[in-house]
């Protein structure tokens, strides 16, 4: 077994996982959105991004820049609901669907790395 691709997979997977638990619930509603899940899908989804970065194939490519999609959406994301958060009227639930969507565009570039870490899995050969 390759450490290496175990990692790889794990980050690629954690970013998936922790960017859905936050996307779940309805768009408008705040209290169905963690602050923390938001950072720690951020976090994960940049490490997910470095480990990207030593893979010269095409498929290295495209990984990296879905990877690239899905932390620009994230930040937008906690740039919006911390703008939102400091503004007199906090956190509406306008912001927070903005939020949300934004979320849901990282999520979709973090479901399409996870097709091709499998895709990529089901034609390596041994």
């Amino acid at each position: 077994m390759n450490s290496e691709k175990v990692i790889f997979g794990f980050f690629i997977t954690l970013a998936a996982a922790l960017n859905f638990g936050f996307w779940t619930g309805e768009m408008d509603k705040v209290e169905l959105h963690n602050v923390w899940e938001l950072a720690a899908a951020i976090v994960v989804s940049l490490i997910a991004t470095v480990l990207k970065f030593g893979d010269r194939t095409q498929l290295g490519a495209v990984h990296l820049a879905t990877s690239l999609v899905a932390d620009v959406q994230l930040i937008a994301a906690a740039v919006i609901w911390s703008w939102a958060a400091t503004s007199p009227s906090g956190v509406t639930p306008e912001d927070m669907a903005t939020v949300v969507s934004m979320s849901a565009g990282a999520l979709l570039a973090n479901l399409v790395s996870v097709v091709l870490m499998i895709s990529e899995i089901i034609t390596a050969r041994r």
